[in-house]
């Protein structure tokens, strides 16, 4: 045994010293097709860059990656996932209006593409485009092999203005969610002919166009060298747009930039070093951090901001402004393993989350450049704000934050995807304790209630618990007691919608009844939402973060709670499969009745370890992780949703998972790494070791936490940024006395 460690530890050592560089592993094209949802973008970006930009490879939501050809490039995508407004295209010979006329062929095995540089072959019109970006910036370069008359067309289909600045520039702005973006296109080449188009009419000669579906292109008689096309972007004006290009490009070659970003982006991948593991893991490990290191977004522009909060420039007074968020998703993993990785520029996305509430009136749910997003349910930024701040992330104005979020809990509706001011169901929920349900097919009377996502009444009650809770915490960390004992009371809440009649989180009409009958596979419609958040109740039963033990007794103690999370992962659908996921789309990744794609999923494999079965959790991270994650197109099950399912990936691959962010505590999972070297920014090294770890052996035997024994399965946020080491030996058969202890 003592010649087989000091074998291990040697092998650690040889492999540790090979220096590999990880940016190698990671590939945007992961995740490019979705088996079911939405697809990924091979997006070029800075981390938490202003400038994000992708080859449009399809119109609309399609599988991008599936398509053969590109119809043009993305001047930037402004709001995560929710596409760009206008792009440009290559192209020779006569100028077309036509996007698809204007479309080229490409082959991905051609391609060449990073997070910080995506080349590929147009077949037809012969050109090799690539691009590279800055933080504010883009750089496009079009080499044209044919050496004749060739076009750059910049076209948009929403509200946009082109204007022809000089002989070798296009400015404008492109218009999105009724907020400007702006552009400034600098060419490295002046124009022979220039001109706009509108209606698929082309305007020759035309220097300034308004409108939607217009244009404005450039064309040169013969290009022998790459013609490169700079583009700066503001949310400020055109002239901020120019300046952000030139303060950042300017005497810079195309290949210096993309250097830099390259060492940026290594830099940043690097504060995580894995030793071992297979190819396969290493892709999609690497790239699953890459796709966590996109947002929030940084859109301070040389020491100003514009906010859609209040349509004003301010001044970020040293501080960068973070926007970008869909915070019902990134709570639970993202923004956690933000704040271990760069707990500074953290706490600056929590103060940006300040500066909105001060600037409109409300906390934001889903913050975008224009303002906020009213999407999805709860109040997270309350989570958002406490875990930060008992993690030692003070540094925010709190209790400014704090009157925002109760400001949130005791005057803003609870109803899904709605902002403002309270209805009378929210009335009746803060006099009650349980958002009312109606029974199914009834007509919908308030008429605030949105068609398509009715009332989600039980997911409602269970996550404004949560929030609740979470602001118990911190009112309590800021001495305001009788807060504290209200929102204490509230975060109860969710024993209200537990029915020990079936054991299933169920809808309550306002009456007191349940609502009768109720399947809990299928009732609530698509996506179960009269009653429940996108999937069913299922999963949704399992989701009372805070008070694990208290859930645990409703549901009559660990040996029940046992069981239903192993009929969990068994329930088969009771009818065809095509039709379950034609009713319910996001139950991605689907083991049984627990959708692995889906943000309501990812906690509960890790909650085998409070009912004293860690080594459960150890088995169904596994199964999840090999079975539900690849490092193909095809690699991701669900919706990546901007760093929410990547970032699950990272943790559980680490070996660890943030549970009840909030608590300062990880559920121990099954480490996936013979080593892992998390670098912190206090210059400590947290490190994972895994002996004798491999496929087969997913089971942990043993651990020890500083050389000290560990047999609970869990490790506190404060040993992590201590320094230290958390070692584990494993092997391929449980052993079921390790990890029973609770942690105090």
């Amino acid at each position: 045994m003592k010649i087989n460690k000091l074998l291990f530890i040697l092998t650690l050592v040889m492999v540790g010293c090979n220096n590999v560089d990880v940016t190698k592993y990671v590939d945007p094209n992961i995740g490019g097709v979705a088996p079911l949802l939405t697809t990924k973008n091979p997006t070029v970006h800075r981390p938490h860059g202003m400038a994000r930009v992708y080859p449009v490879t399809r119109p609309g939501l399609g599988d991008r990656y599936l398509s053969d050809k590109i119809y043009g490039f993305a001047v930037n995508m402004p709001a995560y996932r929710n596409g760009h407004v206008t792009e440009l295209m290559a192209t020779k010979g006569e100028v077309s209006a036509n996007q698809t006329t204007n479309a080229a062929t490409y082959d991905h095995d051609l391609e060449e593409v990073h997070p910080w540089h995506h080349q590929v072959w147009l077949e037809e019109p012969n050109i090799v485009a690539d691009w590279t970006t800055t933080e504010k910036a883009v750089i496009y370069r079009f080499n044209f092999e044919d050496k004749e008359k060739s076009n750059v067309i910049f076209r948009s289909n929403g509200n946009a203005s082109f204007t022809i600045d000089g002989k070798d520039a296009i400015k404008g702005w492109e218009e999105s969610e009724g907020t400007k973006q702006f552009f400034y296109a600098q060419f490295s080449r002046p124009f022979d002919q220039n001109g706009t188009f509108a209606n698929g009419k082309v305007l020759e000669g035309d220097s300034i166009i308004k409108g939607k579906k217009i244009g404005s292109y450039a064309t040169f008689n013969e290009i022998a060298i790459p013609l490169e096309v700079r583009i700066g972007i503001s949310y400020i004006d055109e002239n901020q747009a120019k300046d952000n290009l030139y303060r950042e490009t300017e005497g810079k070659l195309f290949e210096q930039v993309a250097d830099e970003s390259y060492k940026i982006w290594k830099d940043a991948l690097d504060r995580i070093q894995v030793t071992g593991g297979t190819e396969r893991q290493l892709r999609i490990f690497y790239t699953s951090l890459y796709r966590g290191l996109e947002r929030m977004v940084n859109i301070s522009e040389n020491g100003r901001y514009f906010s859609g909060y209040d349509k004003k420039v301010h001044d970020d007074n040293g501080r960068p402004f973070y926007v970008d968020d869909w915070l019902w998703d990134t709570f639970r993993s993202h923004h956690p393993l933000l704040f271990l990785l760069e707990p500074e520029k953290e706490v600056d996305m929590v103060e940006s989350y300040v500066k909105m509430y001060e600037q409109s009136g409300w906390m934001p749910s889903f913050p975008q450049f224009y303002g906020d997003f009213s999407a999805m349910i709860g109040f997270h930024s309350a989570a958002l704000l406490w875990d930060t701040y008992q993690k030692g992330g003070t540094g925010f104005d709190v209790e400014k934050g704090y009157e925002g979020l109760r400001k949130n809990a005791v005057s803003g509706t609870m109803l899904p995807w709605r902002s403002g001011p309270m209805c009378s169901l929210d009335s009746f929920y803060l006099k009650n304790g349980w958002y009312p349900a109606l029974p199914e097919g009834a007509p919908e009377p308030v008429p605030m209630v949105q068609d398509f996502e009715k009332r989600q009444s039980v997911s409602v009650t269970l996550e404004h618990s949560f929030d609740d809770w979470c602001l118990a915490q911190l009112a309590n960390s800021l001495g305001k007691t009788e807060d504290y004992n209200y929102f204490s009371k509230r975060s109860q809440n969710y024993c209200n919608v537990y029915n020990p009649a079936n054991g299933f989180m169920s809808p309550k009409m306002a009456d007191g009844n349940w609502v009768t009958p109720f399947d809990p596979q299928t009732s609530g419609g698509i996506g179960s939402r009269m009653y429940f958040t996108e999937n069913n109740a299922y999963i949704w039963n399992f989701n009372v973060l805070h008070d694990i033990p208290g859930l645990i007794g409703l549901m009559g103690g660990p040996e029940p709670f046992t069981q239903k999370l192993d009929n969990l992962f068994n329930e088969p659908t009771r009818m065809s499969k095509w039709q379950f996921m034609g009713k319910s789309p996001d139950s991605s990744g689907l083991n049984g009745m627990f959708p692995a794609g889906n943000e309501p999923s990812f906690h509960v494999p890790y909650l085998y370890n409070y009912v004293g079965k860690a080594w459960k959790t150890q088995r169904r991270i596994r199964e999840i992780m090999e079975m539900w994650f690849d490092d193909t197109p095809l690699g991701l099950s669900g919706d990546e949703d901007g760093g929410a399912l990547c970032s699950w990936y990272v943790f559980s691959a680490m070996g660890f998972y943030p549970v009840t962010p909030g608590s300062g505590l990880y559920a121990i999972g099954s480490p996936f790494f013979p080593k892992v070297e998390i670098k912190l920014p206090n210059n400590m090294t947290f490190t994972i070791i895994a002996e004798n770890v491999s496929k087969r052996n997913k089971y942990i035997q043993s651990a020890t936490l500083n050389g000290e024994e560990l047999n609970t399965a869990w490790i506190k946020h404060a040993d992590i940024i201590a320094g230290g080491t958390l070692e584990f030996v494993m092997g391929d058969h449980p052993n079921k006395n390790w990890g029973t202890e609770q942690v105090k």
